[in-house]
């Protein structure tokens, strides 16, 4: 038979926190994941239709960019699970409903005991039961299954009936959960671009906030590539639906005098104390009421519970740590399924405050009079001179004083092109091409023949921009650009 109108349809099942909520609460929060991912999914394909009810959002697409819109949606905090569905019009009467599951659904049965399970809305001549007894017949009876099996089936065949609008779940997907961005508030991040502050920025992400970062710049400018770059990435993947900042505190001269004013012992919490008062500062001009660490219980010596107390005395604003129970395997776990792991690997890092004998119990009153002797000049000096920019504006900062060129087109050098997406199968081009991870990009350009000219790939242009930038400035390698195809 010929099919009707048929489209790609992914059904949306919201947060069961959401769900429990009183009822302007949570038309709140849906009205705010509809508008998340009206924003979402218009820069995929303007003609994908986003339509929100009371218990659910439904978001309907066209076929070819299926496989994006099945990644952002995975990624968009708010969603408890992702159903897909083809979608068919003008289902009139249960011969029709029949026939096109029979059409869809045969293959997947060959050979298998199923079920059918089906939901239905709207007022029709038969009720669920018989649309599953009606449709669970006719499929036996139409293809090479097994048997019907109510109890323990190999294939459920899911159907829901909305008016006469027909939809065959064809595959299901646990969703981000948490809450809506943009629905709990601003937060300010301190980020290091290590583990721990890349997974607990995610972690405030997933719960609705939407998540700034700030940057204490100790090491120059390859740890704040490094760092905008990963700030870039979680932006991008988890939290695109808000433009949010990222602020550079130039944290040098602070490090000179604590050297100057401190006693060793005490050199790495009073570093600690100095970012939280610094962030204070920065996220009272901002507006924003709280900050996040990635501050785990005992990791560190600094990170005792007494120094963490030490610390919080610093500043007088709510500071969150979603990780100070966890373990670091836990964390790093989460790291790797977040896509944040070999960031953190290989983030350069500047060790310039390792306390010798560092204090894991120290005293309130010790530390009172530890912090009289710094000059809170240089504090606010720095502060002063702190920079913030967007995150989707790392690229044109970075690139600023001496831009990176852009190739559009090979057709006019000797080039090999560089995959840096770290993917199985790398790009294919007429020309040579490379796949070397961005994450052994420092490791690995340093053996290839320097005389050749490189084109670093990656899929957006972010991250080769970036590296490509870090490899003129720190590298002095001249030889390097990037490639956008047109």
């Amino acid at each position: 038979m010929e099919t009707s109108s048929k489209t790609q349809k992914f059904i949306l099942k919201l947060f069961p926190e959401i769900m429990v909520k009183g009822s302007s609460a949570k038309r709140q929060m849906v009205g705010q994941l509809y508008n998340n991912l009206l924003h979402l999914m218009g820069e995929i394909d303007s003609t994908i239709a986003v339509r929100k009810f009371s218990d659910k959002v439904e978001v309907v697409t066209p076929i070819e960019v299926v496989d994006a819109v099945r990644t952002r949606l995975l990624n968009t905090s708010g969603i408890e699970q992702v159903l897909e569905a083809l979608q068919f019009d003008n289902m009139m009467n249960l011969e029709m409903i029949k026939e096109q599951v029979a059409q869809i659904s045969a293959d997947e049965v060959e050979g298998k005991t199923f079920v059918v399970r089906a939901k239905r809305t709207g007022s029709h001549e038969f009720n669920s039961s018989e649309m599953e007894r009606v449709v669970g017949g006719y499929l036996l009876a139409h293809s090479n299954a097994k048997s019907v099996d109510l109890h323990n089936p190999e294939i459920t065949v899911r159907i829901e009936l909305i008016n006469n609008q027909l939809n065959i779940i064809t595959d299901k997907h646990i969703g981000l959960g948490g809450y809506p961005i943009g629905t709990q508030g601003d937060i300010l991040s301190l980020m290091s671009g290590g583990f721990d502050s890349t997974v607990a920025s995610y972690l405030t992400m997933k719960r609705g906030l939407k998540t700034h970062f700030i940057f204490f710049n100790l090491g120059g400018i390859a740890h704040e590539i490094g760092v905008k770059q990963v700030s870039y990435y979680l932006w991008n993947k988890y939290g695109a639906s808000h433009r949010v900042k990222i602020v550079s505190v130039p944290f040098d001269d602070v490090l000179t005098e604590i050297f100057r004013s401190t006693p060793e012992t005490y050199m790495g919490v009073t570093l600690k104390r100095l970012m939280l008062m610094a962030s204070e500062k920065v996220a009272q001009e901002m507006e924003i009421d709280a900050l996040v660490t990635g501050e785990s219980v005992a990791q560190v010596s600094s990170q005792t519970l007494r120094n963490l107390a030490l610390i919080d005395k610093a500043s007088n604003m709510l500071i969150l740590r979603p990780l100070a129970t966890m373990n670091k395997p836990e964390i790093i776990d989460i790291a790797s399924k977040i896509g944040t792991q070999k960031f953190a690997e290989n983030m350069p890092e500047y060790c310039g405050v390792i306390s010798k004998n560092p204090i894991t119990h120290g005293s309130f009153k010790r530390m009172e009079r530890e912090a009289q002797r710094f000059n809170y000049e240089v504090l606010d000096k720095a502060v002063a001179d702190a920079k913030s920019i967007y995150v989707d504006e790392v690229i044109d900062d970075v690139t600023n004083d001496a831009p990176i060129e852009v190739v559009s087109s090979l057709a006019e050098g000797d080039y090999v092109v560089i995959d840096i997406r770290g993917e199985e199968n790398p790009i294919e081009l007429s020309c040579e091409t490379l796949n070397i991870p961005f994450h052994r990009l420092k490791t690995e350009f340093k053996k290839l023949p320097q005389e050749r000219e490189y084109l670093l790939y990656c899929e957006k242009g972010v991250m080769s921009q970036l590296h490509a930038q870090y490899l003129r400035d720190l590298e002095k390698r001249e030889n390097v650009r990037v490639y956008r195809p047109e």
